[in-house]
């Protein structure tokens, strides 16, 4: 018979989902085109189908295909894909909409816990839809709208990096401690899922087949943690252990069964193999409707009951839950309580028995008390089978209670048993299943060993306060103690991370420099890391500490081509002609489409002099990327440098539009008004530039040479002022204040900020002309002719100038600056 169509779309699902996995998108592509034939009303097969043209690059196939699905918002991850292709291909208003459609189907809680190497979240969880959804409104020009989405985005999961750095970006003000911070939510979310993982559900097992609830999970892996669960609760492991018996059951029966009928020796024998077998054989076909699955009641079963039961192996992780509670527990209470102290004894002094797995006790206490030839514990004059079934017992809570601490697995456990093969022999069996060993519960011992034996279900409460059972249970506790930790730890680290790119957004570089030294080693040594440094380094004008950065970036990772126009330009102020055509020619080589390649190339040709070929490179960054604000900005550079000053203004502009926060263009443009002579729009645009960058010594300094040349002498000194505190060691900024100085007549702070000055740059032709100036107002001509002289010989060119103050050291001048500029 033919399969059923839906049938075959899942299994048609499931390779597609196989082929995304492995990164085959034309496989992926090739059969999710047969879903969506063989499927097409299904709401998924568009979904898919629009993933993968998505991941092989082909938007627009991505964004048709996903269209009539997704702009309904019916489902929420086709929807999601539809977004995506509207980010990409600029029709913004679409993916807005489609997303907001969706927003009745959105996953509060985090998915976070939920992606690991054989499980994913179904859809895409609250702070994803809501990042993507910030970005779209930030395309589409809604400041407000895509704050509000980015910072839901944070609440949900603070871990959303590009909603936080998108949010630096624009020019938030945002707290990183009240973002990176640790809630409850989270915790759960990845908590829950994490244990989910390696460990069945515990409130869930009771009513579910733990193999159902995880299929993908491997019972031996599931045993080693249920074994830590409460040994009293019988329904939780019904089911499992019902699989595990028919599983056996299958391959064993017969052959158990004849061994029963065994001597002595061969039944002790082959006891310990069948339980050996019992943890290396996988569960295999539980859906078989020939694999015979048993209850036991709480009551004891008849005889023949009791020799099917014999066939049961006991799982290594369920070895401390005994098979039968209420067992004999009523009569016979009295006098194991009076054997404890001498079973305890004789139990330690055989710590061999301790390493005797619960499948192994098991398969000895039912042989013997269905056999009845273990002679030798009725010599204590007990009933038969009753001390049997304690000795057997309480060794295989031992063995339990030895894996447990010891946090072997299975394969362990087994290797465990095979060591305490050859010490069992058959002289020592008897006596450790008899007399001594089956009188093992002395009331010395911790009373969980007591649980061991038979007992009813009123002495169950008893047992949870009991000393051994908080191990029981602390693997649990580990794991979500181990996760709060984690999730605390990647939270302080992303809270230094996030300070220090937060502190370079608003060019606070010192900060942010310090933000990142105080990292880990291992995470300054990345390129993230080391670029950012780098330009920290570049806001500061310290080059030559950028330079370093990048080129140990450039070791690191040599395909990197993000930061590289900075890079670039570092060199182009170090005036590092060879390096710069170098790193030009390698990342053209590496990425002939990477605007940032071409940005190096322009900046090679610029330090050359050759503007227009810088100006084709620029233009052809541009064209790669539109939106690549700075290639707009050395663009207007070029046009400046050639006096084009309307196509610098354009380029300027359209830089501005680029990026709103791009100071670099409201400082081209004012430079442009200022050499026009427009003053008042120069002062306009050095201001919205100082406003988005207040820590910017050069643009502080413009702003006070706007005032000076408009008469402005006393506003012009206190930027002046501003700009020598942000750059104490910058000549420029302090020879302007030095020049503001002596126009106001201060000669004292003239004077201490020329000293300052000369030892800063000795061979500046200006700023020995500004002593020789200063020095003339203090009527100390000897010192003013050789300042003035030493100008001279270090700038011949201006000598008729410094000729004409030479002269005029009798005379009353006024104060002149024409060299000063």
């Amino acid at each position: 018979m033919a399969p059923t169509s839906s049938a075959v779309a899942g299994q048609l699902r499931q390779i597609v989902y196989y082929h995304l996995d492995n990164i085959s998108y034309d496989n992926a592509l090739f059969f999710a085109e047969r879903l969506a034939a063989n499927d097409p009303r299904s709401s998924e097969s568009p979904y898919l189908l629009a993933l993968c043209h998505f991941r092989l690059g082909d938007y627009q196939s991505a964004y048709e295909i996903s269209k009539a699905v997704g702009y309904r918002g019916t489902n929420i991850s086709c929807s999601y894909i539809f977004a995506q292709c509207c980010l990409v291909l600029e029709q913004y208003k679409d993916g807005i909409m489609a997303l907001e459609k969706t927003k009745g189907l959105w996953s509060r809680k985090p998915s976070l816990g939920k992606h690991n190497a054989i499980s994913r979240a179904q859809h895409p969880d609250a702070a994803s839809i809501a990042c993507l959804l910030g970005k779209l409104y930030r395309a589409y020009d809604d400041k407000k709208k895509a704050i509000a989405n980015f910072e839901e985005a944070l609440k949900s999961n603070p871990f959303m990096w590009d909603a936080f750095t998108a949010l630096c970006d624009m020019g938030v003000t945002v707290r990183t401690s009240n973002i990176f911070k640790l809630n409850d939510i989270l915790v759960e979310s990845i908590g829950s899922d994490q244990q989910n993982g390696i460990q069945f559900d515990q409130k869930d097992s009771s009513a579910t087949n733990p193999i159902e609830t995880q299929p993908k999970k491997p019972s031996v892996r599931s045993a080693i943690f249920d074994a830590n669960a409460d040994p009293f609760d019988t329904q939780k492991y019904t089911s499992g252990s019902d699989i595990l018996l028919g599983a056996n059951m299958l391959g064993g029966q017969n052959d158990f069964m004849s061994k029963i009928n065994a001597a002595r020796s061969k039944t002790a024998n082959s006891a310990i193999e069948f339980g050996v077998e019992s943890m290396e054989t996988p569960i295999a076909n539980y859906n078989d409707s020939n694999i015979p699955r048993i209850n036991y009641p709480l009551e004891p079963p008849q005889a023949p009951t009791r020799k099917t039961r014999n066939t049961q192996p006991v799982d290594p992780g369920l070895g401390e839950i005994p098979s039968k509670m209420g067992y004999r527990a009523g009569t016979k209470r009295t006098q194991r309580l009076q054997d404890r102290s001498q079973d305890d004894t004789l139990s330690e002094s055989n710590p061999g028995l301790l390493r005797i797995s619960a499948p192994t006790a098991s398969g000895i206490e039912r042989k013997r008390t269905v056999s009845g030839h273990l002679v030798q514990p009725r010599q204590q004059s007990e009933e038969l089978g009753a001390p049997q079934r304690r000795s057997a017992r309480i060794n295989m809570h031992r063995g339990a209670n030895v894996k447990a601490n010891s946090g072997t697995s299975t394969v362990g456990a087994s290797r465990e048993l095979k060591k305490a093969r050859p010490a069992i022999s058959r002289n020592v069996r008897p006596n450790s299943s008899g007399s001594n060993v089956g009188r093992a519960v002395s009331g010395n011992r911790k009373p969980l060993e007591e649980n061991g034996m038979d007992v009813d279900q009123a002495e169950a409460p008893r047992v949870k306060g009991i000393h051994p059972q908080p191990p029981a249970m602390k693997p649990v506790e580990l794991e979500s103690g181990k996760v709060e930790e984690t999730l605390k730890f990647l939270l302080e680290l992303l809270k230094k991370f996030g300070s220090g790119y937060f502190a370079l957004s608003q060019y606070r570089c010192a900060e942010a420099l310090a933000f990142y030294t105080s990292l880990p080693q291992v995470h300054q040594d990345t390129p993230w890391v080391l670029s950012q440094m780098g330009r920290a380094f570049y806001e500061q004008a310290a080059y030559a500490d950028a330079e370093k950065c990048y080129r140990r970036l450039r070791i690191l990772a040599r395909t990197r081509l993000e930061d590289m126009e900075v890079y670039s330009t570092t060199l182009w102020f170090l005036k590092r002609e060879t390096d710069l055509s170098f790193l030009a020619h390698e990342l053209v080589e590496l990425s002939w489409h990477s605007p940032q390649a071409w940005c190096a190339f322009g900046n090679a040709w610029s330090l050359a002099r050759d503007h227009e070929q810088a100006l084709r490179c620029f233009k052809r960054a541009t064209q790669l990327n539109p939106k690549f604000a700075y290639a707009f900005t050395l663009q207007g550079h070029e046009h400046v440098a050639n006096e084009e000053y309307e196509k610098a203004l354009t380029a300027y502009r359209q830089a501005i539009g680029a990026d709103r926060r791009h100071y670099n263009a409201y400082y081209g443009i004012g430079r442009v008004y200022e050499k026009l002579g427009n003053y008042d729009k120069a002062y306009i645009h050095f201001h919205s530039a100082s406003i988005i960058n207040p820590t910017n010594a050069v643009l502080i300094c413009c702003i006070g040479n706007v005032l000076e040349k408009q008469r402005q002498i006393v506003q012009a000194l206190q930027f002046f002022t501003k700009a020598t505190e942000l750059a104490p060691h910058a000549p420029q900024t302090r020879y302007k204040k030095a020049r503001a100085l002596l126009a106001l007549n201060q000669l004292d702070e003239a004077q201490k900020e020329l000293e300052i000055l000369k030892t800063l740059a000795p061979d500046e032709a200006t700023v020995h002309f500004l002593l020789g100036k200063l020095y003339k107002m203090l009527n100390d001509k000897g010192s003013a002719v050789r300042h003035f002289t030493i100008a001279l010989n270090l700038d011949p060119k201006a000598s008729q100038q410094i000729k004409e103050a030479i002269e005029s050291l009798e005379d009353d001048d006024s104060f002149d600056d024409s060299m000063m500029v």
